[in-house]
């Protein structure tokens, strides 16, 4: 087991032994069930520490009493879940935590996740769906969903298009910095394939600022006449663009006023795949808060 010298902010005269209850403890019938969830709360709120937090604020923080806080941090602590820094005595995420995560991390199957979105937005809207990555300039197909509409948009898993005038593409390439941009365009150029392909970098950066405040992208026939498509960003844990899915149609089913229900659906999609991953979108949480 581990021990720990309890500094003097850490516990007071009024608190209560590792072997008692404390008062919320005794009320409450379904405590053991709690445990889990306290102990989530607790790691939680030390993922937000850096470089860690001393027991009173994290007593404050998970709204719990001193003697509940300090066992589960002792269980933990012997799981090497957390561990505590003997300078200060602030408590920190263990090295434990990253060795199960890059586990959890390798299986992680993005190709094998996204099926069930793409079965059930090809379902909810009657087009083809897609789940595409970046690769070398490109967006490479890893799979497809196809409407059973007559007239569909056909499509193969393993084509590639590029990146500037898809709605996959372009859903990634928004979420690049405007120097990876620059060397993007530098590296691929703009090739146009109709009238409304973007082709110069002003007008590919200023379509791309569109496609960050509204989270989506629109192919408006840029590479073939008589098809439109809407896509999304998947993100992984660390935040990055690690993929993107979308909706493909012909131009007179997609038309202007069913986009924005199109688009919905997609974010949708690519939302709840992107929280299978990991992604933790912050300005989501400071709104429902």
């Amino acid at each position: 087991m581990v021990s720990h010298d309890l500094g003097p902010n850490d516990m007071g005269p009024n608190d209560m032994g590792p072997n008692e209850l404390d008062p919320e403890e005794e009320r409450e019938p379904t405590y053991r069930v709690q445990v889990l969830d306290r102990t989530v709360a607790i790691l939680e709120e030390l993922s937000k520490a850096s470089p860690g937090m001393g027991l009173p604020e994290l007593c404050k923080r998970v709204d719990l009493h001193k003697s509940t806080v300090h066992r589960l941090l002792t269980v933990l602590e012997g799981h090497r879940l957390v561990d505590r820094a003997p300078s200060d005595g602030k408590y920190r995420l263990g090295l434990r935590l990253f060795e199960l995560g890059s586990k959890a991390v390798s299986r992680l199957d993005v190709r094998e996740r996204a099926r069930p979105y793409l079965h059930r937005l090809a379902y909810e809207t009657g087009e083809t769906t897609h789940l595409c990555i970046p690769d070398q300039g490109d967006v490479l197909y890893l799979e497809k969903v196809e409407s059973e509409h007559t007239i569909r948009i056909p499509s193969s898993v393993g084509r590639r298009h590029p990146s500037h005038c898809t709605a996959v593409g372009k859903a990634l390439l928004a979420c690049m910095t405007e120097h990876e941009l620059d060397e993007w365009v530098k590296k691929h150029g703009l090739r146009r394939y109709t009238a409304n392909t973007y082709v110069t970098p002003r007008q590919l950066k200023e379509h791309l600022q569109t496609v960050r405040r509204q989270g989506f992208a629109v192919d408006n026939e840029e590479i073939e006449e008589g098809v439109k498509c809407v896509g999304a960003p998947v993100r992984d844990y660390t935040g990055k663009a690690v993929a993107s899915i979308s909706i493909a149609g012909p131009a007179f089913r997609m038309t202007d006023d069913k986009i924005r229900v199109l688009a919905n659906a997609v974010l949708d999609a690519t939302s709840r795949l992107s929280d299978e991953l990991g992604f933790k979108d912050e300005r989501a949480q400071s709104h429902a808060s």
